[in-house]
């Protein structure tokens, strides 16, 4: 199914509702929204003769036009390419290379000029030139071309922490089942609602919009055009019933401010979390601040958004005996999709056991685009090998114990970064801690703890954890730093803190 489908569906049942705005101003209704899609797809159809399977990348920060060109490129039958717009030109280029995107759309075209003139054949499209507008008003009669549910409509490449990104490709069918799994077991959604776009559109964030627009919602994107807690609050108040996706440091940003603000959060309805791990006392201090308003999802790239679910009721329960293991879980897996604990061997293991956490179902990535060797080595007979570890409670509770590649042998005994971590964060003055390996002649490896924090030594967190864990997981070293490095999503690099120790 072409899911531009599901906008010229709500642009038929809701044609004068609020579709896309900036801040709280409507600048367009679903059947205004619908009418641009359709034309900028005829522009690149019949004018520049983009065709079905063909590349279109996007490479700009959040705006409502990100949500118009989707669409465009969807009811042609193109392939969206979401390009962080925080990377550096030259990874960009790298990007629109390798996946044989024809057209960028970007804000600002002038960035491409050097490559346009070393003939790459590309097609750059500014949204603040004034010619953009002109593109609503060709033609808007034209209709979805049809499209098979394996056929590719998102090319998303990682992060690549560990070399060149790959290319993760996602079929109509992956996006239908993440709706599904979203609706069935994460959060409903009406036509009440407003999506705002506070987290980065070319993730998770934008991906789920194909969740509101199917189900007639508006959709806010901060004049800001990035993530500004103070500015999240205040129009979260104004537009009401707002739903968002955040990784864990925005949330704590977010809390932090309505805290030191006293801003109201009554406009908010629901906050979905992910990306990163979520420590058990922010996200306790965070439901305390803020009421019963988080729900967090477990996902990849690779199955986007759709591993498991951890339902607001769970986050908020205080009265179960087991409350505190349940919040610090990832949830229970997605009706869409099987989840197992696997062995290096492809076994699985039972309950309470760590392993690789495995998936399969509809959302599960075809593969990774023009790389045969990495779909081989992460597709096993359709089951998704994530990277992260994890063990299965007697009650599904699904819990992260950090990536494989992360997992600390020190003297023969497995440390898992994750849990040393849950107890650092707990240290008073400490704001952030991540864990790594060194390497190390008598025991192999030996504990690493990275910490931003006042006031506090050695001999404070030391003594710390040696009353909470085995001594033997216990950090040898702490290296203070004024922040953690992340990506653009929140999550904390540690191949940058692997390259720091090595130059220490």
């Amino acid at each position: 199914m072409n899911l531009a489908k599901w906008l010229i569906k709500s642009a038929s049942l809701y044609p004068e509702k609020q579709a896309l705005l900036k801040g709280t101003k409507c600048c367009a209704n679903y059947k205004t929204f619908n009418d641009r899609a359709a034309s900028i797809s005829y522009y690149l159809n019949n004018i520049n003769k983009i065709v079905k399977g063909d590349r279109v990348a996007i490479f700009m920060p959040n705006s409502t036009e990100y949500l118009e060109i989707i669409y465009a490129v969807w009811y042609l039958g193109g392939v969206v390419v979401p390009i962080n717009s925080k990377l550096h030109i030259d990874e960009a280029i790298w990007i629109i290379k390798d996946s044989g995107a024809k057209v960028v759309f970007t804000d600002d075209d002038k960035q491409f000029e050097p490559s346009v003139e070393n003939h790459l054949n590309l097609l750059v499209i500014s949204v603040l030139n004034p010619n953009y507008k002109n593109l609503y008003l060709l033609n808007s009669k034209v209709k979805p071309v049809k499209i098979k549910n394996n056929d590719l409509v998102w090319l998303f490449y990682t992060s690549g922490t560990t070399g060149n990104p790959k290319g993760v490709m996602l079929t109509s069918n992956n996006l239908q089942s993440m709706v599904n799994g979203y609706l069935f077991d994460v959060d409903s959604v009406n036509e009440l609602d407003t999506a705002l776009y506070a987290a980065p559109m070319s993730h998770g964030a934008g991906l789920y919009n194909v969740i509101f627009v199917k189900c007639g919602a508006g959709h806010s994107v901060p004049v800001s055009g990035r993530f500004e807690p103070l500015e999240i609050l205040n129009l979260s108040s104004k537009l009401k019933h707002v739903c968002m996706f955040l990784a864990p440091t925005m949330v704590n940003k977010l809390v932090k401010e309505a805290e030191k603000s006293m801003s109201s959060v009554e406009g908010i309805r629901t906050i979905i979390y992910g990306g990163g791990p979520m420590y058990l006392a922010d996200i306790i201090h965070a439901v305390k601040i803020m009421g019963p308003r988080f729900v967090q999802i477990f996902g990849q790239g690779e199955c986007p958004m759709a591993i498991s679910a951890l339902k607001r009721d769970e986050i908020s329960d205080r009265e179960s005996w087991n409350w505190r293991e349940r919040v610090s879980s990832v949830g229970r897996k997605q009706s869409v999709v099987d989840v197992a604990i696997k062995d290096p061997n492809g076994n699985v293991l039972p309950v309470n056991q760590i392993g690789e956490i495995c998936v399969h179902g509809a959302p599960v990535m075809l593969g990774y685009w023009n790389n045969p060797t990495a779909t081989e080595s992460t597709l096993t007979d359709g089951w998704l090998k994530t990277g992260d570890l994890g063990r299965i409670d007697s009650s599904g509770y699904i819990m992260l114990e950090g990536r494989s590649k992360d997992l600390i042998i020190s003297g023969g005994s497995n440390i898992y970064p994750r849990e040393v971590e849950d107890v650092l964060i707990q240290c008073p003055n400490v704001f952030e801690a991540s864990v790594v390996g060194k390497m190390d002649l008598e025991w192999g490896e030996i504990v690493v703890a990275f910490i931003v924090g006042t006031e506090i030594t050695f001999d404070d967190l030391d003594s710390f954890c040696i009353e909470r864990i085995s001594r033997f997981k216990r950090p040898r070293e702490y290296i203070f730093l004024d922040s953690l490095p992340k990506n653009n999503y929140g999550k904390v690099l540690k191949k940058e803190l692997r390259n720091l120790l090595e130059k220490i």
